[in-house]
């Protein structure tokens, strides 16, 4: 009975154990730059994204590695309407309130998305546009919620700071790849997280994560501080210089006149 044991023991082992593959490939990775300064003349800028495979052992036969990029940027509160006509006047009508949201996020991959990540292992890392934005904040299972939602992702879409790109990384035989992620002008200033996954048949077998540290800079990053420290005397300074400005025109005005 011992024996009949000890082999069920070593089958339950085998079937539940990872693939081969989960623990003979690791990624080392490093990106262009770790931070980004936002000043008067920012108008974007672009992340390389870079690294290799490593191996322990040849490259496995059998389904292609494929690797999946995200870079994701600090998450906000909003309120998304839906306009309605009302007595001949477009009005704000139903709002559904999205506690969380990724103000940037995008995702770039080596091959199509549907044969690279399987449901589970999308819902387990949260990687798709869905996932990332129904997996926080409010329930997308309420009433109307994922129409809601789904305009959101558009919008963002159009403004650059949502973005899907099947196919735009770079992999080299199965072991370097590279991808160029673009980030828009207008950034939420906040610290930007880069994952990167490497999948075979749909499952993910090694993950690591990077992060960007976006700031603002200059005079930009003064008024920012001012701004959020010290309101009261960031609206007086405002209201004072206002006042000179008015009061040094007028003057202006006044000798032009003469």
């Amino acid at each position: 009975m011992r024996g009949v044991a000890a082999i069920a023991l070593v089958i339950s082992g085998l079937l539940t154990a990872p693939p081969a593959f989960a623990a003979a490939e690791k990624i080392v990775a490093g990106l262009s730059q770790s931070s980004v300064s936002i000043t008067a003349d920012f108008d974007g800028s672009e992340i390389l994204i870079y690294g290799a495979v490593k191996r322990d052992a040849p490259i496995p036969s059998g389904p292609p590695l494929r690797v999946i990029i995200t870079v994701q940027g600090p998450d906000t509160a909003l309120t998304v309407w839906r306009k309605d006509r009302r007595f001949g006047i477009w009005l704000n009508n139903a709002a559904v309130l999205i506690d969380r949201a990724p103000s940037f996020y995008a995702v770039a991959s080596s091959g199509v998305m549907a044969e690279s990540l399987t449901e589970t292992e999308d819902l387990r890392h949260r990687i798709t546009l869905p996932r990332a934005i129904r997996a926080v904040g409010i329930a997308a299972e309420a009433d109307g919620a994922p129409l809601f939602v789904e305009a959101l992702r558009r919008v963002r879409e159009t403004e650059g700071r949502y973005s899907l790109r099947e196919g735009s990384v770079s992999l080299t035989q199965e072991t370097l790849f590279r991808a160029d992620v673009a980030l828009p002008a207008a950034l939420t200033e906040g610290d930007y997280k880069v994952r990167i996954f490497l999948t075979r048949e749909g499952q993910v077998i090694d993950a690591l994560e990077r992060r960007i540290w976006v700031r603002k800079a200059g005079l930009e990053r003064f008024f920012y501080q001012s701004a959020h420290e010290q309101p009261l005397l960031y609206g007086l300074a405002s209201l004072v210089l206002a006042a000179l400005a008015g009061w040094g025109a007028s003057v202006i005005f006044a000798r032009v006149r003469w």
